[in-house]
């Protein structure tokens, strides 16, 4: 059987070619029609340019499905394990002009050159190769080394839901309010809610991560349906506030991207009222925020003001608590408590700095 041509998606000034057209990258669910990998690149212009005010400039992985997504299917963790999806993280070979990249630097002190989007005809060509989300790293073009975005995310355990992460994120707004800075909340395409705040660009990582804890630790002396616990076995059905998400070479799916989820959902950008009257999230998705995002783009002021960080380190400053775990990629950290279970830890198996005694 001959293959179909492939397509031109106009995109601004440019036209981005689209070989297999036609393919399945979505089947059909209760709330979708089958979704073709057109239809994915159409999205992508359409809602380009409020993806370049939150992604534009920013070093970016693409994870990548150039099959399309079906329920079961895996993503690979980057762990040695095998995946259906995958994260590419090197802008591939063979990249029109127009796409431009960053160099960055991950924790190992490895560097890569990723996709940096200097205009919507990017978000096309990515789709074209399979991207379904995209995930920029919290800083800009040319300065790769300082955060100017806290990215806040709460991450439902089993037993939860979205009604509660939509508690937790009013009480987060609230919280935000007191001490003078504003939150941009999103849902996060699943049950989740993410809220970010833009920032000044003169602050590390390192001092990034500490005001997600430090904020995190807050809101749990506020709602106990709250928690900042790194292992598992401690979290319990509550909301865990993901700190880590904050570190180098960590991130969050950008505002717009489409989700690997049965019904193509997308992590949609609100107001806060919108995100209270929220029922499902799973009814925005490819087909219907189009038009959500035609009655205006609810972060179009996420950039009018950068805010300094002092008041969330403060807390992080002042909150018991201390230091807590890293994900298991990174070095071990100044501080770090010991890198074990606490259901496995032996006390006499480790000293006061949480160095493992053999």
């Amino acid at each position: 059987m001959a293959k179909n041509p492939a397509a031109q998606v106009p995109v601004g000034d440019r036209e981005v070619r689209v070989s297999s057209p036609d393919r399945v990258i979505y089947e059909a669910t209760e709330r979708t029609p089958q979704i073709s990998k057109l239809q994915v690149c159409e999205y992508f212009a359409t809602v380009g340019d409020a993806l370049l005010r939150a992604a534009g400039d920013r070093p970016t992985a693409m994870e990548r499905w150039p099959d399309g997504f079906r329920e079961g299917m895996r993503l690979a963790t980057g762990y040695g394990d095998d995946g259906d999806g995958f994260y590419q993280k090197r802008l591939p070979r063979g990249a029109p002009d127009f796409v431009e990249t960053v160099q960055v630097t991950f924790p190992s002190g490895r560097t890569a050159h990723e996709l940096c989007p200097t205009e919507p005809a990017a978000f096309v060509w990515a789709a074209h190769m399979g991207t379904l989300t995209f995930h920029p790293w919290p800083v800009r073009r040319p300065d790769a080394d300082h955060p100017d975005e806290l990215r806040i995310d709460l991450d439902p355990q089993p037993g939860t839901g979205f009604a509660d992460s939509q508690r937790v994120a009013d009480v987060a707004r609230e919280l935000l309010q007191e001490i003078g800075l504003r939150g941009f909340p999103k849902t996060s395409g699943n049950r989740g809610i993410h809220i970010y705040v833009r920032i000044e660009p003169r602050w590390t990582f390192e001092e990034l991560r500490h005001a997600a804890i430090g904020f995190g630790r807050e809101l749990e002396r506020r709602d106990d349906g709250v928690t900042t616990s790194w292992w598992k076995e401690e979290r319990g059905e509550r909301i865990f506030v993901d700190f880590n998400q904050n570190n180098r070479d960590r991130t969050i799916a950008s505002a717009w991207s489409l989700r690997a989820r049965p019904g193509a959902p997308v992590s949609t950008p609100m107001t806060w009222a919108q995100l209270a009257d929220v029922r499902d999230p799973r009814d925005f998705n490819l087909a219907t925020v189009p038009d959500f995002l035609a009655g205006g783009d609810a972060w179009a002021e996420l950039d009018d003001t950068a805010y300094s960080l002092e008041p969330l380190l403060h807390l992080w400053e002042t909150l018991p608590g201390g230091e807590l775990n890293f994900p298991p990629d990174y070095p071990k950290m100044p501080g770090e408590p010991p890198r074990v279970q606490p259901s496995k830890k032996r006390e006499d198996h480790w000293d006061a700095d949480g160095n493992r005694i053999d």
